[in-house]
């Protein structure tokens, strides 16, 4: 277990990201379209973490046109160029998925004053 934790200590990445479940984040992800690169903004709020270490893992949720909308990020991955917090939420659970069944106002997460 320790030969592949040194293995993958280079893969980690330096910065820390601070996220907590109900935040609401922008994520800037790289797209690859044939020879040219760009970056494409995904916002929602973060409904699950998972993992640890290289395969750390973050799920963003958003409605799209009146459809759900979930990506899954690895925080480690080099096509995640950055990650901004929109706002804090305020939350009880440590995975928010009974938002998926939720429309509307009822789907949002309170906000946490700091």
């Amino acid at each position: 277990m320790d030969a592949l934790k040194i293995i993958t200590q280079g893969q980690v990445r330096s910065e820390k990201l601070v996220l907590n479940i109900g935040d609401t984040v922008k994520v800037h992800v790289k797209i690859r379209e044939g020879e040219r690169d760009r970056i494409q903004v995904f916002e929602g709020t973060i409904i699950a973490k998972r993992g640890s270490g290289v395969s750390e893992t973050f799920t963003v949720r958003r409605l799209s046109y009146g459809v759900g909308v979930e990506r899954v990020f690895p925080v480690n991955s080099p096509n995640v160029a950055k990650v901004e917090i929109v706002r804090a939420g305020r939350v009880r659970r440590s995975k928010l998925y009974y938002l998926r069944d939720r429309v509307g106002k009822a789907a949002k997460v309170k906000e946490q004053l700091r």
